[in-house]
């Protein structure tokens, strides 16, 4: 199968960077609740923030490197955008006849420093996420896919997850309810990845048999602050 897209548009290319915008932005929203699960407490954003990893390895694994990575850069300018609009609100006098000033700023007010936390993991865990699966790749030459979500995983969602909780909850929280919370969303996000194995295997063949591509990063240039991505070849260039 060819490496290069065949002088034309991925069709799923924009479909999967809108869903993964989608998740980002959600889960540092819900990030600012802590919620139990069983001895454990973590943030609320468990629930749906490792998907985005999962998108990540889908868009590196089909797409290539170069495109994950404008997905990044396109996942941060959204993430600033609600920052700031989120903050402007609550600056902003409220109306008279308005009276949950108080809750907003408490759960929205908060998300300026999550917002920080989460770029700042984000980065460094994305990045460290796409580089990991791109790389294994190219040493399994494309097999054992489960080794590459899941070591990808491994990798990413470390530097993610510690440096996420601890810049969002040093100093609000106890130091040891931080690193319960860091570890916490740590192993719950590996178990989920672990699982959604098959669902992920499922997404990447069938994107890679309707795109008719299998992106191998061997000649790509892995620096993050890089928004261009190589043209779409011609028909006639092959991997």
């Amino acid at each position: 199968m060819n490496d290069k897209f065949e002088g034309r548009e991925p069709k799923y290319y924009d479909l999967l960077t809108g869903l993964f915008v989608a998740v980002l932005l959600v889960s540092e929203t819900t990030s600012t609740k802590i919620i139990q699960v069983g001895i454990f407490q973590t943030a609320g954003a468990i629930i749906l923030f490792p998907i985005s990893y999962i998108f990540s390895d889908i868009l590196t694994e089909v797409y290539g490197y170069a495109r994950a990575r404008r997905v990044l850069w396109i996942g941060l300018g959204c993430e600033l955008l609600q920052a700031l609009v989120f903050m402007a609100v609550q600056y902003l006098p409220a109306s008279a006849s308005w009276h949950n000033q108080q809750a907003y700023a408490t759960i929205l007010g908060f998300v300026p420093r999550i917002s920080v936390a989460s770029i700042i993991a984000y980065l460094a865990g994305g990045f460290a996420n796409d580089f990991t699966l791109a790389k294994m790749k190219i040493l399994t030459k494309g097999k054992m896919l489960w080794s590459r979500t899941i070591g990808s995983t491994i990798v990413g969602q470390l530097v993610d997850s510690f440096l996420f909780i601890g810049i969002a909850f040093y100093g609000i929280l106890p130091n040891q309810v931080v690193l319960n919370i860091a570890g916490t969303q740590y192993v719950l996000k590996l178990l989920y990845e672990t699982i959604a194995t098959p669902i992920t295997y499922w997404v990447v063949n069938s994107l890679k048999r309707k795109e008719g591509i299998d992106v191998f990063d061997t000649h790509t240039n892995f620096t993050p602050f890089q928004l261009k991505v190589e043209p779409i070849p011609s028909a006639s260039e092959t991997a």
